[in-house]
């Protein structure tokens, strides 16, 4: 299951883990993506609140938490190219996996169709 966030950050939920990252829309905005820090292992995030930061040319900006849990792995291939967020954002650029800890805050989240819409809405 895949949800979308008003942030542009997006997740794949998989029984109580979720990899999430930023969107292809996001990375457009940003332009190229020069660093990127991510949360340690064992942090604990809350949603809505930041959980990484990824700067490019033009601005930097934080990455928030969709959902509230603790995280087991930020993507420590970003640091040493963090570009991977423009070319594969929805993929091999994601920033880290979390386990839930109240998945019922995925019901305040966009399906892929509803980000779609959002995003147009805002253009």
């Amino acid at each position: 299951m895949k949800k979308y966030t008003k942030d542009h950050e997006w997740l794949r939920v998989d029984g109580d883990v979720a990899v999430v990252g930023i969107t292809d829309f996001a990375q457009q905005q940003l332009g190229d993506v020069v660093f990127v820090e991510v949360p340690e292992a064992g942090r604990v995030l809350e949603a809505g609140k930041e959980a990484a930061v990824v700067e490019s040319v033009k601005a930097a900006s934080e990455v928030f938490a969709p959902v509230s849990g603790v995280v087991i792995e930020g993507n420590a291939a970003l640091s040493d190219d963090p570009a991977l967020v423009n070319r594969d954002p929805e993929g091999e650029g994601w920033f880290f996996t979390v386990r839930l800890s109240a998945p019922a805050e995925l019901d305040g989240l966009m399906d892929e169709a509803g980000y779609q819409s959002f995003v147009e809405a805002q253009h």
